[in-house]
């Protein structure tokens, strides 16, 4: 685990970012270079996700710094419906119909109001229960969330339209929007090359996108990334790299390499 000697302020919000194969916890922090503090906790697979937290609590500075307020960024599946179209009383059996979903979580709702969409997703019951133990507040979060409301005012600057792919975790989430929403968006488990290069192309397909005219762009932790982008330009005439420190203006957290894209678009939203 990576350790810092900051203390930021108790008022500040820790944000516990919740990832297949390991937690991170991060602060804003003014008196930083790059305004923030972070860690990255490896998790001990033998245990549940809720008491590596558990653990994390007695190792972790951020999270004995006692600071009141914590937001859960949470990776698990995420079934978007339109504002128009949720209805609170049916969100949970639809999620279950969708997903599934074990007995150890929660499902659990937020509103994504730039993107007109409600946000249904699911929630660890003890890894949330760890958490209102230590804080007095807690928000929940998709982890895609700053992602999505980040490149949604991206998708429509200029007149093409856009497919989106981000990497993180050992998958990537595909995602594009229309008309002020979302059009699609899905995510899938690969790493290895063929498999990226088929659910790409599958998606830009079945989207009926213009390989001479629409843009593809790439951002986050890309596997083979010289090798994904030569072969996908075999298809596609206009495929693009989202750079971190460009995208986010030289932001001194733009350059860390080891802090994911979508830590870095929810402190510099």
């Amino acid at each position: 685990m990576e350790k810092t000697n900051s203390k930021p302020d108790k008022t500040s919000q820790v944000v516990i970012r919740v990832a297949a194969h390991h937690l991170s916890f991060s602060i804003a922090d003014p008196q930083t270079k790059e305004k923030m503090v972070y860690e990255k906790y490896d998790l001990n697979e033998g245990i549940a996700i809720a008491a590596n937290l558990r653990e994390a609590f007695r190792h972790s500075t951020l999270l004995r710094s006692k600071c009141k307020r914590a937001l859960l960024l949470i990776d698990s599946s995420v079934m978007l419906v339109p504002v128009d179209e949720f209805r609170e009383q049916g969100a949970e059996t639809l999620y279950k119909h969708t997903f599934r979903l074990s007995r150890s979580s929660d499902v659990v709702k937020t509103m994504l109001p730039d993107l007109n969409a409600m946000a249904v997703f699911s929630v660890n019951k003890d890894l949330r229960l760890v958490a209102e133990d230590n804080f007095e507040e807690v928000g929940i979060r998709p982890l895609m969330q700053p992602v999505w409301s980040r490149l949604y005012h991206r998708a429509f600057v200029g007149t093409r339209r856009k497919l989106f792919v981000y990497f993180h975790d050992k998958q990537l989430e595909v995602f594009c929007f229309q008309q002020n929403r979302f059009r699609f968006s899905n995510v899938y488990e690969a790493t290895r090359l063929n498999n990226i290069l088929y659910y790409i192309l599958y998606v830009w397909k079945e989207l009926g996108m213009n390989t001479a005219c629409d843009e593809l762009l790439l951002l986050g932790n890309i596997p083979n990334r010289e090798q994904l982008d030569e072969e996908l330009r075999k298809f596609l005439q206009r495929c693009y790299v989202i750079d971190d420190e460009t995208d986010f203006a030289n932001a001194s957290i733009s350059k860390r390499k080891d802090i994911p894209y979508d830590l870095k678009a929810l402190y510099l939203e």
